[in-house]
């Protein structure tokens, strides 16, 4: 079994690093506020990858986008690794605004779960981009099944971080979840890489000719 695209997930996703943001937003929640959040959050990151999971190449096809040019800026993934390696989560930090925009919907007592938690934190268009790609590289329906599966090993990584947010933010404080970030961050730039040389490749099979010498 191919672990590539769930460490790829884990590494863009990075509950970790939305911890802060998770605190932030559900300040004065009550306990069964914050685990409805939770619980919402992780089912809505699942519905993303299994969507894009089975459905990615059929979206790609009604908007008549290749799959190798989709791959081929698939490689912006190494912006988010930037971000990353800057401490920044695998999105770029929300401005002012979405964050003014969170602490209100919570004040009125709506979920904050899908947006912006699940979208654009979570699962934003890094993640789901990655999803696509890899459904294309599945050549049997157990890959597409397996990676579903991976949603659930992701709607479950980020129900632990997020029911043990507080714990975390304690023991790792700001510097330990940077540290985990630039991690995540110098994993996914090789991924994203890799990602984009095979679509140029795809583009432009010159490119994967031997060099030749005089």
């Amino acid at each position: 079994m191919d672990l590539k695209p769930l460490i790829t997930l884990v590494a863009i996703i990075n509950p970790l690093a939305i911890v802060p943001f998770f605190i932030h937003y559900t300040a004065g929640f009550s306990a069964t506020q914050r685990w409805q959040t939770i619980r919402t959050a992780a089912i809505a990151a699942f519905c993303v990858i299994a969507v894009c999971a089975l459905l990615g190449l059929q979206i790609l096809q009604f908007f008549n986008i290749s799959l190798q040019s989709f791959q081929v800026g698939g490689g912006l993934l190494l912006i988010s690794a930037m971000n990353m390696l800057n401490s920044r989560p695998a999105e770029e930090r929300p401005n002012n605004a979405t964050l003014e925009a969170g602490v209100e919907k919570a004040a009125e007592g709506n979920s904050i779960a899908v947006v912006p938690l699940t979208i654009p934190l979570l699962t934003g268009p890094a993640a789901m981009s990655t999803v696509v790609i890899y459904a294309d590289q599945a050549r049997s329906i157990w890959q597409h099944v397996a990676l579903v599966g991976y949603g659930v090993v992701v709607a479950f990584a980020i129900m632990v971080c997020f029911s043990l947010a507080d714990p975390i933010a304690r023991v790792l404080g700001r510097t330990g979840i940077n540290v985990m970030t630039r991690l995540m961050g110098l994993i996914l730039a090789a991924l994203a890489i890799e990602v984009m040389t095979g679509g140029l490749i795809k583009i432009f099979p010159i490119l994967a000719s031997p060099a030749i010498y005089p």
